[in-house]
């Protein structure tokens, strides 16, 4: 089979499309015939090595890349009889993703519903349970909550968008320019702000009186999480849940206390997706929401597995509104 790896930690350059053996699906595993693989920031971290130390996110070079896929069952693995050969299905946070099969712990897969296109279904997995964790459980939004997502136009903070106004929060959104705005505001965001000409943590203060923000939800890093933490509620929460402009190092604990006694986190989704029983409620509930209409998902570009660096560039250069794919068949 064809499947893109990475030899050595680095950058784009470094995805290798190379020829492996298909797997053999082990005790508890199903394989995957795969129609798309979705392109994450979990992917450029991992690629980087950021995640070279992880326990959660093991890796070491050789391996192949990509955490999420969706397609076909194409054989089943002793212990998982739950599974028929032909199923259609889709996954998050197994590894191995950029290649034309995947072996996939059974557990971690969702059934697609009739009438939701492949598409779709793997835009709701790692961009959608995420989206979902992030307004459901980490921060549970509700009627009269306010937040902050930052990069609001991309492929999680679209779903974020939608997800908090579905909760009933009021939704404060960060994006890079105005053709942005615009879907921002069409997805329900309350406050749109073009981070490269106004300093978003002023505008929120200035929007909620200077009482800013009960959650932020950061994906940008480096860049954005000193005004973060600037503009959030006192006692609220600053979630720091990805690093598109460079990893936050450090945070000052007497900052926290000096902005309002505010709660820092930096969570990984494995953590809030760790049994067959959360994949399925957040996996489920992403699918329904998408089924009866109450979600846009937009699917930004589809490039061939052989383009995979070429995806990688796309995605670091924050240019992209919506999900980044590579096409496998």
């Amino acid at each position: 089979m064809k499947a893109i790896q990475v030899t050595a930690y680095g950058g784009p350059e470094v995805l290798a499309l190379t020829d492996l053996a298909t797997p053999e699906p082990g005790e508890g595993e199903v394989r995957v015939k795969l129609a798309y693989a979705g392109v994450n920031f979990i992917d450029v971290y991992t690629r980087m090595g950021l995640y070279a130390r992880s326990h959660t996110y093991s890796n070491a070079p050789p391996f192949t890349l990509g955490r999420e896929g969706v397609g076909t069952v194409d054989a089943v693995g002793p212990g998982a009889d739950a599974w028929a050969v032909g199923e259609r299905v889709a996954y998050c946070l197994a590894p191995d993703a950029y290649a034309e099969y995947a072996c996939v712990p059974a557990w971690r897969l969702l059934r697609l519903p009739d009438g939701i296109g492949r598409k779709t279904a793997i835009t709701l997995m790692l961009q959608g349970c995420t989206a979902h964790y992030l307004t459901h459980s980490l921060f549970p939004l509700e009627p009269g909550h306010s937040c902050l997502i930052h990069a609001a136009s991309g492929g999680v903070g679209q779903l974020m968008v939608q997800l908090a106004k579905l909760r009933g929060a009021m939704v404060f959104a960060t994006v890079g320019s105005a053709e942005k705005a615009e879907l921002a505001r069409a997805l329900g965001a309350d406050h749109v702000i073009l981070y490269r000409e106004q300093d978003f943590a002023e505008v929120v203060r200035g929007e909620t009186l200077g009482l800013g923000v009960d959650v932020v939800y950061d994906s940008v890093g480096k860049a954005t999480i000193a005004g973060s933490i600037e503009c959030c509620a006192r006692r609220g929460t600053v979630c720091n849940f990805g690093a598109a402009s460079g990893a936050v190092t450090s945070v000052d604990p007497l900052a926290l206390a000096e902005a309002g006694s505010i709660f820092f986190t930096r969570p990984h989704m494995a953590d809030y997706m760790h049994d067959a029983d959360e994949v399925h409620w957040r996996g489920g509930e992403m699918l329904e929401h998408a089924a009866s209409g109450r979600l846009k998902v937009h699917v930004d570009h589809v490039l061939p597995l052989a383009d995979a660096a070429e995806a990688h560039r796309m995605l670091e250069s924050r240019t992209t509104a919506g999900k980044l794919l590579l096409a496998l068949s």
